[in-house]
């Protein structure tokens, strides 16, 4: 089974907030997930981004893969080079 970390997307049309979870690869974007890690609201200004980095961390070194899109917050918030750093 192959782990991704991705963005589902909630909220009503126009006005989207999305929850990072840890899901199977072959499960729907908005379907069954195995844990929920985080949300982001990109329709605020600034963007809330709340993380539970410890959890992250733990799955990175599990072998979970990010999304481009996960990559890219994950590289903003500095987790990435945390967890070269700990393989």
């Amino acid at each position: 089974m192959s782990t991704k970390i991705r963005l589902q997307r909630h909220g009503s049309k126009k006005r989207p907030f999305y929850q990072v979870v840890i899901a199977d690869e072959r499960s729907r974007r908005d379907g069954r997930f195995i844990e929920n890690v985080g949300h982001y609201d990109p329709t605020k200004k600034p963007a809330v981004l709340k993380l539970n980095t410890e959890s992250i961390i733990d799955w990175l070194s599990k072998g979970a893969q990010p999304t481009d899109t996960v990559q890219q917050i994950l590289k903003k918030q500095g987790l990435l080079d945390k967890t070269t750093q700990a393989v």
